[in-house]
């Protein structure tokens, strides 16, 4: 009996593990079963042939999940003609990076509507609308090979990710494009066969960002995002990435959203917009917007 009750008060632990791992499972499964609201997988939408990159933000109010009573876009409006660079600058929270969540629609808006040449971007297939766009963020991410080898990890498949079947040319050209050719075949033991290393690690921060920048234009997309692409660098490096970012643009006058957070980099963009409180309360040339003596004035001033 003795030994009956010892083994009766031992089955206590497991018992309550049993309870966790079945709420456990519970999650698993609801996560597995959820149905996403923007399925990147679908192939509904229309695709289509031809793409301008004009961009029109129409009064786009939005929050996030996580935040909900939070507004991050207030009555957010702007337009973008095709082929012309404008730069979002403004205070932290003001709504710079998520425009850039919601035209990559990992988020839709609760009211308003982003268009892509006249089109919601709601009714456009998701998969054929990220193709259209590339996107060089603050913080690029290098893949490395693995073995056995799972997948490649070299300077050339690296770039040939933002293109399936890009060619030896095509990841050449991009990289000469983003100022990344002339370290590539001097500094690397192995040229474009090079392997990046964890997380890019046998890399530099200029280099690793221009190796992005290639990924990012040897699709051509339509549109470029820049997410603040130079503000973890030092200044040596910023100056170099900054100089094929603006090769980049000029060359290929394709529609192009920079986020600012140095405003030195943005004085050349066609037009630049003044964000505060989730709206555009700004927006003009450097010299126009300095004319003003508004909220870009003072930006300015602070930086300097």
């Amino acid at each position: 009996m003795m030994m009956a009750g010892e083994g009766f008060s031992l089955s206590g632990p497991p018992a309550q593990l049993l309870v966790v791992a079945k709420q456990a499972a519970a999650d698993v499964l609801s996560i597995i079963s959820r149905v996403p609201a923007i399925d990147s997988f679908s192939e509904a939408g229309q695709t289509p042939e031809a793409v301008a990159g004009e961009i029109e933000v129409r009064d786009v109010v939005f929050a996030y999940p996580t935040a909900p009573d939070h507004l991050v876009c207030n009555g957010y409006s702007l337009s973008v003609s095709a082929g012309q660079t404008v730069a979002l600058c403004g205070a932290s929270g003001s709504g710079k990076s998520t425009l850039v969540a919601l035209l990559e629609r990992f988020y839709d808006p609760q009211g308003g509507a982003i268009l892509l040449d006249g089109v919601d971007l709601r009714d456009l297939n998701v998969r054929w609308l990220r193709a259209q766009l590339g996107l060089v963020g603050q913080e690029p991410v290098l893949f490395q090979g693995s073995e056995p080898v799972l997948f490649q990890g070299s300077v050339a498949d690296n770039i040939r990710y933002g293109k399936a079947g890009a060619s030896d040319a095509d990841v050449e050209g991009a990289a000469r494009l983003a100022n990344a050719h002339g370290f590539i075949t001097s500094s690397l033991a192995d040229g474009y066969a090079t392997q990046v290393g964890l997380k890019g690690s046998r890399l530099s921060g200029g280099q690793k960002q221009r190796v992005a920048i290639a990924r990012a234009i040897v699709r051509k997309p339509a549109v470029l995002l820049l997410d603040e692409a130079t503000s973890a660098l030092d200044n040596e490096s910023e100056r170099v990435v900054q100089a094929a970012l603006d090769a980049v643009v000029a060359e290929t006058r394709r529609t192009t959203l920079v986020i600012a957070h140095r405003l030195s980099t943005i004085r050349n963009a066609d037009s630049i917009a003044v964000l505060s409180e989730g709206r555009v309360v700004e927006k003009g040339t450097h010299a126009e917007l300095l004319s003003l003596g508004g909220l870009y004035t003072r930006l300015v001033m602070a930086a300097s």
